[in-house]
């Protein structure tokens, strides 16, 4: 066996613990095939199924409680910090709080299969309200199961393979494949989110313009694009915004108007959902449609005037 063979075995189960606890964090890794690989190793009798899944599990509960504990205490301006690091702009938070908002034990269980949802489940549990050891046994039911199943993945068909010669000559191939594929992922995930952003730059209002806009009394149709979960968190909305959901636009696309400015905005900085509307509304014949620049941060840091906004839907919610 290569002493490079043997010095990555020594020290696996470090490796593992720290990749699994930094994708966790948020760290933008493919975990699975490092799991999956691992798995493999196990088949051949060179580390343990047992220890591997423990040590994924571990990782993954303590970079999720983190996460869990921010967005408890944090709530949306943790989800603008995740809007930040999330390479898949057009989901932004979105597909975590709509899972939560109907299944909440279900969605955190089976988020760790979804990819662009898992690294988000943690900070929504938190925003939504679970409590924190249902969260920390429901995660760790939900990490295990992940875990377990890419591990025997690679561990059933290793079992049947030549010890020696995957060793000496695949086992280094693919670890530099999985490196390959996590620096090309990362490029790829990147690019595709700055030429979405850019696209739509072109088109964004400013905040300033639209207080102008509201003190002229212009009348712009405003969209608040934020799920009911933030609406918990804070209520207010930027003067006369109607709250809409983009789920909703389709059954609900008449209530906008098409002579009037239409003004979008969300949680996340980049406007990643407002410029996605933006894009579905266009494709429907409403043209007059710019998301709002820096979303509803921005307005608020500004200090401009806010209105409260708490239907019944939401004390229910919040209750």
């Amino acid at each position: 066996m290569g002493s490079h063979v043997q010095e990555i075995l020594r020290h696996g189960y470090l490796w593992l613990f720290l990749a699994a606890l930094l994708e966790r964090i948020g760290l933008p890794l493919l975990l699975t095939p490092i799991v999956v690989a691992a798995g493999a190793v196990a088949g051949l009798g060179d580390m343990s199924l047992t220890a591997i899944v423990a040590i994924t599990v571990v990782a993954s509960e303590i970079g999720d409680w983190v996460w869990y504990e921010l967005g408890r205490s944090r709530g949306a301006s943790v989800l603008r910090i995740l809007c930040k690091i999330s390479l898949e702009p057009d989901s932004c938070v979105r597909k975590s709080e709509d899972a939560f908002g109907r299944h909440t034990n279900t969605a955190l269980v089976t988020s760790k299969f979804v990819f662009g949802v898992g690294r988000l489940a943690a900070p929504v549990a938190g925003l939504s309200g679970m409590s924190r050891r249902r969260f920390l046994v429901v995660n760790a039911v939900g990490s295990f199961l992940w875990a377990a199943c890419f591990a025997l993945v690679g561990y059933i068909p290793a079992r049947k393979l030549p010890i020696d010669i995957l060793l000496e000559e695949t086992l280094g191939w693919v670890l530099v494949l999985i490196v390959v594929a996590v620096v090309l992922h990362m490029i790829w995930k990147y690019v595709q989110r700055e030429r979405f952003i850019r696209s739509l730059r072109v088109s964004r209002i400013s905040v300033d313009e639209v207080k102008a806009s509201l003190d002229r009394g212009d009348r712009p149709f405003i969209v608040d694009l934020r799920h009911m979960l933030e609406f918990v968190v804070d209520p207010r909305t930027v003067p006369t915004a109607v709250r809409i959901s983009p789920d909703e636009l389709p059954a609900r696309n008449a209530e906008i108007p098409r002579d009037r400015e239409i003004v979008l905005y969300c949680t996340c900085p980049s406007e990643a959902t407002s410029a996605k509307v933006a894009m579905d509304l266009k494709k429907i014949g409403i043209t007059k449609v710019r998301p709002l620049q820096g979303g509803l941060k921005a307005w608020q840091d500004q200090g401009y005037p806010m209105d409260d906004y708490f239907p019944q839907e939401l004390e229910k919610t919040a209750s």
